[in-house]
């Protein structure tokens, strides 16, 4: 799928966003990965330190979708690592989204998929396999729910109601 203008989308959506079928996350992420623009159906995860179940959802195929996690905002490891940039990458998914830190950050450069988050954080998370697939998570402004849309370029984070049209 093409990349949509974030810009661009906000100019010609205006009913949209005034509705809240559109909404822009608060400019709070970090640009990893190789892919600086990226879009697709949303997958929402909430976990708390432990990325288990970030592991276990990508290792499913991605088909162009994008994994939303919230981390709760935590600054204390990270949730995303090489090894886990590279599985999305092979399994097809177009980003990663995350609400709190990621590391490897030279290895997850090099993947072709697009990646958000706070911080990058040497320590690695817990394994407990603690969390939630598929709720609503809250964080940057807004609620974002399973099988919105994302959008992310260079000027930031869209979130949909529905898929838009180019």
């Amino acid at each position: 799928m093409a990349a949509l203008a974030t810009a661009e989308v906000c100019d010609s959506n205006a009913a949209l966003l005034a509705s809240g079928d559109l909404r822009a996350l608060q400019p709070m992420f970090k640009i990893y990965g190789q892919s600086r623009a990226f879009s697709g159906s949303i997958v929402t995860l909430k976990v708390f330190e432990d990325n288990v179940l970030v592991r276990e959802l990508l290792e499913t195929r991605g088909e162009g979708r994008v994994l939303v996690i919230d981390g709760g905002g935590s600054m204390r490891c990270a949730l995303v690592g090489g090894n886990l940039g590279q599985l999305a990458q092979n399994k097809g998914w177009a980003g990663i989204v995350v609400n709190g830190c990621i590391r490897d950050v030279d290895e997850i450069n090099g993947c072709d998929i697009g990646v958000r988050a706070l911080a990058s954080h040497p320590v690695k998370s817990n394994k407990k396999g603690v969390g939630e697939r598929n709720v609503p998570v809250q964080f940057g402004g807004t609620t974002i729910q399973n099988g919105e849309w994302l959008y992310a370029d260079s000027d930031g984070v869209l979130i949909s109601k529905s898929e838009l049209s180019i």
